[in-house]
């Protein structure tokens, strides 16, 4: 097998959300891998630039739009925009979310139906968009949602969250279903638990939520956010030509294992 089937050299990915984070990490390594990136953000001007500089400074060509991945309008204005100015878009990472963690019986509706419009309208949304652009030039393409191990599994007070990602695992089901002859590929990554500035204040030593997570996890470690870029790569790549419609978990072996791993 040729290493150039992993190559995204010419290539244009928008990641959403990609200032920081888990989709920053998987921005650098398609880029690192040859993509022009366009990431997005609904925050301010001086965090996107930010953001795009952060990618400059280690070789990566990036660019950077605002707008709200919910509100379709903007989505397809900018997705003309990001075509018209950086070129078409080969390779969509739905990757912007959000989470609230409330009990059920103390959710309100709008935070469910916040949680749900980012979470899942929005992929569907985005993914709508781009894909009519793939269609048009009969270029084909990859579409990769950021689904989760909740897309498996429940856990108490993220019952929104949990429901948005199951409905983004079957959502990328259909999408590769309606989409296959047009050679655009659907699939999904399912992060496990990364360390990230977000769970930096978790992550000591004697902490209990630290401590389930080490031991819950085959892997004993928490993921590191590089952990995602093969997954990215692979999905985004010619490599994965003929891989449709799955989510590929990378989450150091917690759903194959319903117990704590032995020591022995």
């Amino acid at each position: 097998m040729s290493i150039n089937l992993f190559d995204l050299t010419g290539k244009t990915a928008l990641v959403t959300g990609a200032v920081h984070g888990l989709g920053m990490a998987m921005a650098k390594g398609l880029g690192h891998a040859g993509a022009k990136i366009v990431i997005n953000d609904r925050s301010s001007r001086e965090t996107v630039d930010n953001a795009v500089a952060e990618y400059k400074s280690v070789g990566i060509d990036a660019y950077g739009y605002i707008f709200d991945v919910t509100d379709e309008a903007a989505v397809i204005e900018n997705i003309k925009k990001i075509e018209a100015e950086v070129g078409p878009i080969d390779i969509l990472i739905n990757n912007a979310g959000i989470i609230k963690r409330t009990p059920i019986v103390e959710m309100e509706v709008k935070d469910f139906a916040e949680v749900i419009n980012v979470d899942l309208i929005s992929p569907f949304i985005m993914s709508k968009a781009v894909a009519k652009g793939m269609i048009a030039r009969g270029s084909g393409g990859k579409i990769i949602n950021i689904c989760s191990m909740m897309s498996e599994l429940g856990r108490d007070t993220v019952s929104a969250y949990a429901s948005a990602k199951g409905g983004l695992k079957m959502l990328t089901k259909s999408m590769a279903t309606e989409w296959a002859k047009f050679n655009i590929q659907t699939n999904g990554i399912g992060p496990g638990y990364f360390a990230t500035t977000q769970t930096a204040p978790i992550r000591v030593d004697g902490h209990p939520f630290n401590d389930f997570i080490i031991s819950r996890t085959p892997a004993n470690r928490w993921g590191d956010p590089e952990d995602l870029q093969g997954a990215a790569i692979f999905l985004s790549s010619k490599a994965s030509d003929f891989v449709n419609g799955h989510i590929l978990y990378v989450d150091g072996g917690i759903l194959a294992t319903i117990g704590k791993p032995s020591n022995e």
